[in-house]
């Protein structure tokens, strides 16, 4: 009688499943394998209660997905499964998920897993304590901690979603990832588990072991380390810090450059680089910069600027050499020149100016066939100045008009004191010309030849000229020297192109320069997905509430009922199947 009865409540479950199969809220979930059946009407009121029977599970099915677990509680009515103790789900032959409990709904398609929940496919494995997985569109979410893993890498974050069809994550909130080689540290990071490129809409860090890159928006090719920053980017890399609009990084090539408002500093030597573009090898140690390019060094508490249509920074530490090429200028506090192109070597402590170099100290302008700068290597001050072949000085007279005070020579050699010039030598076939005055009277125009004349520099000023060796000459009264006499060969004065401040290292070119457009700071920089359009970037927006399906679908999942007791049922196969876990 007792057996009558049971089966008459359960073909009555399943009259009822088919009755209600043609209602149009959606295809009704299939009992594939019962178990033992019961209800519990007090506790859960219109609900049918199915617990495994023996080793077998039950086991439900609806439209390519295959539930099986050690309790179902069945509402029939509302098209939904409640699912406790080693439930396993199964969607085709790729989508797998294991969790303590589950629910699932039949109209919606959302299926809701608590309790060490293990979703995965043949590319990714993701761990939390709550995942929503919605069939209709293929998606999975959490709001609690997750572990994803792929082949290589291992991602950690609070919050994330995954689009199942492009196999992408989006990851928010503490996110990480670790793997052997580097580390990445992110707020907000999307993760394709097929090319493993990760991009970056908030602030991250990717540490490697001989780099780190910091940037708010921007690529990761995590397969070969390369990639780049497009929002407040900086890069650590061999004793330097690159800044820019844009940075790129590849970590096989051992290069990385910048774009736009570069910054490149020397952490070893304290320099500073700018420009609009730099390249950076690791491997020979060198940094090529361009684009309003200048390179800031510090002399003795006072900052000196090269500057050139092209800079290079080459060497090792404490070896390094500055190579300024085309258009070079340079400015010191009390000390600018400009020539063709411009070398300074750390190591020998020497910097050339080469090719029609023209040298301030102060208002005094020196020439030559080249001009060499000597620092003291243990001080690190400037030591020496020398002036080789065709050295001519020229300061003009502040008391006369169109007047020049003069000196030439084969070379010229200066002494720095306190990293100003003051003592100059001029050797070999020295000629002057100076305008003599007692404070406002002048006195005569000194004018002579010798082997060599020696002056001191008082206030940039020249002063206390002294000649040697076969002195030739005489001081002329303003009216018996005529204009011709003035001035020695070669004198040329080049007092508009002088450089009174760090900004006159440019010329209008370099102050003109178009800057180009960064791409991604707006637009797409998302490669990997093939449902952008061109121009259209789907960055997600909303609200973290907004996108908690835990906010739009409660689910109220109970704990795991202790139904009434079961009582053995003859089993109803609607399906056959097996499980496969």
């Amino acid at each position: 009688m007792r057996f009558i009865l049971n089966t008459c409540c359960y073909i009555l479950v399943l009259l009822s499943f088919y009755s209600n199969a043609q209602e149009p809220q959606g295809k009704r979930i299939k009992i594939v394998y019962g178990g033992d059946f019961s209800k519990d009407e007090a506790k859960y009121p219109g609900a049918a209660i199915f617990s495994k029977a023996g080793d077998r599970q039950v086991q439900f099915e609806h439209e390519g997905v295959d539930f099986w677990c050690d309790v179902a509680v069945y509402y029939q009515e509302d098209n939904t499964i409640k699912a406790y103790g080693d439930v396993f789900f199964q969607q085709g032959d790729s989508i797998k998920m294991n969790s303590d409990r589950t629910e699932y709904n039949g109209n919606t398609k959302i299926a809701v897993a608590e309790g060490a929940v293990n979703l995965r496919n043949n590319s990714m494995e993701l761990t939390s304590e709550k995942v929503w997985f919605d069939r209709t569109i293929q998606e999975a979410y959490y709001n609690t901690f997750g572990t994803v893993k792929d082949s290589v890498n291992t991602l950690t974050s609070n919050k994330g979603r995954y689009y199942l069809t492009i196999k992408k994550y989006e990851f928010k909130s503490d996110v990480k990832i670790v793997n052997p080689d580097y580390n990445i540290e992110s707020a907000r990071l999307d993760y394709y588990t097929n090319s493993r490129n990760a991009y970056m809409y908030g602030p991250s860090t990717i540490t490697g072991k001989d780099y780190k890159l910091y940037c708010e928006r921007g690529f990761y090719d995590t397969k070969v380390e390369n990639g780049y920053g497009i929002k407040n980017t900086r890069i650590d890399y061999n004793n330097r810090i690159i800044r820019g609009d844009s940075v790129y990084f590849d970590k096989a090539r051992e290069f990385a450059s910048a774009t736009n408002n570069i910054r490149v500093i020397d952490t070893i030597n304290k320099g500073v680089v700018k420009g609009h573009y730099a390249e950076v090898y690791k491997a020979k140690d060198s940094l090529f910069v361009t684009k309003r390019a200048v390179a800031i060094s510090i002399v003795e508490k006072d900052s000196m600027y090269i500057h050139g249509d092209t800079l290079m920074v080459t060497g090792k530490e404490n070896e390094r050499i500055i190579k300024a090429f085309h258009n070079a200028k340079f400015f010191k506090s009390d000390m600018s020149g400009k020539c063709d192109s411009i070398t300074s070597d750390e190591k020998s402590g020497i910097t050339r100016l080469i090719k029609d170099p023209i040298l301030w100290s102060g208002k005094t302008q020196m020439t030559g066939d080249s001009i060499l700068i000597t620092s003291d290597l243990e001080t690190e001050k400037l030591d020496s100045l020398k002036v080789l072949n065709n050295a001519f000085i020229v300061q003009k007279d502040t008391l006369s008009e169109n007047a020049f005070n003069q000196i030439k020579g084969k070379d010229l050699f200066g002494k720095f004191i306190d990293n100003k010039l003051k003592q100059v030598d001029v050797v070999k076939n020295a000629e002057l010309i100076y305008y003599l005055w007692n404070e406002t009277e002048f006195i005569g125009i000194d004018k002579r030849k010798c082997g060599s004349i020696e002056f001191i520099f008082s206030e940039n000023e020249i002063d206390d000229v002294i000649s040697r060796n076969e002195v030739d000459g005489n001081i002329y009264p303003d009216k018996e020297l005529p204009p011709n006499g003035r001035k020695l060969r070669g004198l040329k004065w080049y007092g508009d192109q002088m450089i009174l401040t760090k900004d006159d290292i440019f010329d209008k070119d370099d102050n003109n320069i178009i800057l180009p457009e960064i791409k991604g700071v707006t637009n797409p920089i998302d490669i990997d997905n093939p449902n952008l359009a061109p121009g259209e970037e789907k960055i997600d927006e909303k609200s973290d509430e907004e996108n908690d399906p835990s906010k739009q679908n409660p689910t109220n999942v109970q704990p795991k009922p202790k139904a009434t007791p079961a009582k053995k049922q003859d089993t109803i196969v609607v399906k056959k199947s097996s499980k496969t876990n």
